[in-house]
């Protein structure tokens, strides 16, 4: 689940088309047990666009633009392990060019400046971030009288849809995480990958863990689901909201079988799911830019190269207008 820092903070090079009329903000949201969250805020708006990327997720929009609309959804995105705010920028426009207002967060400690906390710190405060993250958009934030709080849902990517998991109402199993582990070691998040690397917690780190969720979230998509096989059907029998699940058929990091195959049969409302032919993990996060094969040739051929036949671009055209699709049915677009 891990993304090296060097393929999130390259995703800065990319070349934004035209956007549409969407807004951006940059803020943070207060976080009483740690440090601030960065997050970044695209909304519908009808101020100007520039000609060129003029946001720190590289995106040509109207920032700090006015808002347009009132009774706005809200969608928040939880980034994958080692991510930060900008990871699935291109979904967020899709989103606020739909008529939401989407916050993505940069989860402290587990981000790609910082990734030092451990893996049952983050696996307690990720989905406490998405609270504070709600709290703030509908509380502080300057648009919050525009937004409609009964209509929230919550984009997962990876570690981000153990996030979404969890902050939809899911409690894992850590008895079934460390199991799992044990007879499945081969697992790529049950590998450890140097001293005090790793996606698993011990069995001493976690004796009474308090999971957060959030009644207010009433949708969910998640996409290459991480930690899978931590959730049964005792796990997961309090999620009542949709949820569409994506996965990679050709997913080594997450694989369908003991992740999003695993939390479809947990699941007590049958989710809407895609396995997609020719995705690995990295297919979700957006098209690298081309830079990025000369600076890190490494990180190219793990991160960007997908399997031959396999349109990342096209892709995502898709991946994200069925997604805005869903959120649209699920909780109402542009009003």
């Amino acid at each position: 689940m891990r993304v090296l820092a060097l393929v999130l903070t390259g995703v800065l090079l990319l070349a934004a088309g035209p956007a549409g009329a969407v807004g951006f903000q940059s803020a943070t949201a207060p976080d009483p047990d740690d440090r601030p969250l960065a997050i970044g805020i695209w909304y519908p708006s009808d101020a100007a666009v520039p000609d060129r990327p003029n946001t720190p997720v590289r995106q040509a929009l109207a920032l700090d633009g006015n808002i347009r609309g009132d009774h706005l959804p809200l969608v928040v995105i939880s980034h994958g392990s080692g991510g930060w705010l900008g990871g699935h920028a291109d979904l967020a426009r899709t989103l606020a060019e739909a008529g939401f207002v989407v916050v993505a967060v940069t989860h402290t400690g587990n981000n790609y400046q910082d990734d030092s906390y451990p893996a049952a710190r983050r696996m307690v405060d990720r989905p406490r971030h998405i609270a504070r993250v709600l709290d703030y958009m509908l509380a502080d934030w300057s648009g919050h009288d525009r937004l409609d709080p009964a209509r929230i849902g919550i984009y997962g990517f990876s570690y981000g849809g153990y996030t979404a998991l969890v902050a939809i109402g899911g409690t894992p199993s850590l008895s079934l995480l460390m199991q799992h582990c044990r007879q499945v070691p081969a697992e790529w998040v049950c590998k450890k990958r140097g001293p005090g690397i790793s996606e698993v917690p011990r069995s001493d780190e976690l004796p009474s863990p308090v999971f957060v969720h959030d009644p207010r979230i009433r949708a969910a998509v998640i996409s290459a689901p991480g930690l899978g096989f931590a959730f049964d059907k005792a796990a997961l029998a309090s999620v009542t909201v949709p949820v569409q699940l994506w996965n990679g058929i050709e997913d080594d990091r997450v694989p369908v079988a003991t992740n999003a195959e695993a939390i479809r049969q947990a699941l007590p409302i049958p989710p809407d799911i895609h396995l997609v032919d020719g995705a690995g993990h990295f297919a979700f996060l957006q098209p690298c830019p081309p830079k990025l094969k000369e600076l890190e040739p490494e990180t190219w051929a793990m991160v960007c190269v997908d399997a031959p036949g396999f349109d990342r671009p096209a892709f995502h055209r898709q991946l994200n207008g069925d997604i805005a699709a869903f959120f649209r049915a699920q909780l109402g677009g542009d009003r």
